[in-house]
């Protein structure tokens, strides 16, 4: 099976304008830097060896966290990510994006980050976890924030921005610049609280907020995309971020599951706009190809991770511009999600998102 070649310019975003707070808030709350909140890891991750072919390196979540049925682990990026040195701040680390399923848990409580303290396998890995958060003005117009409600199957970083999946809508992006920390005294509110004059974060000692965001729109009668995974590509010029799209669709029928390339801006490190405003993809493909978790790109070669449901291993897929799309059967543990690249150890980083089953995990890149 052949991907099929779409009109790329067809497919754009365009930026909002960066939020009016940001200022007001750094004012009224505490910051840290990414290296001090990696430092003051609270969880201990453990070893184990999840059931990938080519495995590199894993480790798995405390109890808690494997178990937790209301928080799903979803997306991955690194510092290798964030510059081409592979560290921010001084420090080497994996970030897991989770979102909170509301009908399991009650009160939302929006999505969090993991910043995972992993310099060298074996290592003793802990990891914190991050709430992300909107500012916004209360009802009586302080300066405050509340919870983003997204199912952020994906994340890219690059520079001081995380890039967030935002499904139907486009891109969410965060500025590791302004984490906050907050008061931890009252696990039950969020935002501003007049009463003491505290910021909280449902018990999270640290917030980090959305900065500004990306819409989508299309030309052409396409149609829309669903931003349901995200990596960055370091191996391409300029940088750029892909998309992949999740279809799951009934027997005998198609799916519309496509994967595009949006360009980056190396010295901004924002995507990268056209006279017209708009930042147009400059690959778009249809690749028919059901249940895509994660999609990423080393050196023009496309990889898919596909997953089989909960109970089958998930699937690496592969195709180059104008080639055929290789599957590679049951190479990836049950639950495969995003990916992310790690050149220097020629890893391909991914997680399990299954709660039970949950691993990060990396596999050799060249052996695709």
């Amino acid at each position: 099976m052949k991907p099929v070649e779409l009109p790329a310019e067809a497919f754009r975003l365009k930026a909002s304008a960066s939020s009016t707070l940001i200022d007001e808030l750094d004012a009224a709350l505490p910051r840290a830097g990414v290296s001090a909140v990696v430092g003051d890891g609270n969880r201990q991750a453990t070893p184990c060896e999840p059931e990938a072919a080519n495995l590199l390196a894993a480790f798995c979540w405390q109890d808690g966290d494997n178990a937790v049925e209301y928080w799903i682990p979803q997306g991955i990026t690194t510092t290798a990510d964030s510059t081409a040195e592979a560290s921010y701040d001084g420090v080497r680390a994996i970030v897991v994006s989770w979102y909170y399923d509301q009908d399991q848990g009650g009160t939302e409580r929006g999505i969090r980050l993991s910043f995972v303290d992993y310099p060298t396998p074996g290592a003793a890995t802990t990891y914190r976890h991050v709430l992300l958060v909107e500012p916004q003005n209360d009802e009586d117009g302080h300066p405050s924030f509340g919870p983003v409600d997204l199912h952020a199957g994906g994340i890219a970083w690059y520079g001081d921005y995380i890039y967030v999946a935002d499904t139907w809508e486009g891109l969410r992006v965060f500025d590791v610049r302004h984490i906050w920390r907050t008061s931890t005294d009252d696990d039950t509110a969020i935002g501003y609280k007049p009463e003491d004059g505290s910021y909280q974060a449902f018990g999270y000692k640290y917030v980090l907020p959305q900065v500004f965001r990306y819409t989508q729109s299309t030309s052409g009668g396409q149609a829309p995309i669903r931003f349901s995974c995200v990596a960055l590509d370091r191996t391409s010029t300029p940088d750029s971020v892909i998309v992949g799209e999740y279809a799951n669709v009934p027997d005998g029928q198609t799916a519309r599951a496509r994967v595009f390339r949006f360009p980056l801006d190396e010295n901004s490190h924002t995507l990268a706009a056209s006279a017209d405003g708009y930042v147009h993809a400059t690959e778009a493909y249809d690749t028919a190809t059901e249940s895509i978790q994660g999609a990423a790109a080393i050196d023009g070669k496309f990889f898919l991770s596909i997953s089989a449901g909960a109970n089958g291993n998930g699937h690496v897929g592969t195709f180059t511009r104008g080639g055929e799309l290789a599957l590679h059967t049951g190479d990836l543990p049950i639950g495969p999600e995003d990916w992310s690249y790690w050149a220097a150890n020629d890893q391909l980083w991914n997680l399990a998102e299954y709660a039970g089953k949950r691993s990060v995990f990396a596999i050799r890149a060249s052996a695709y």
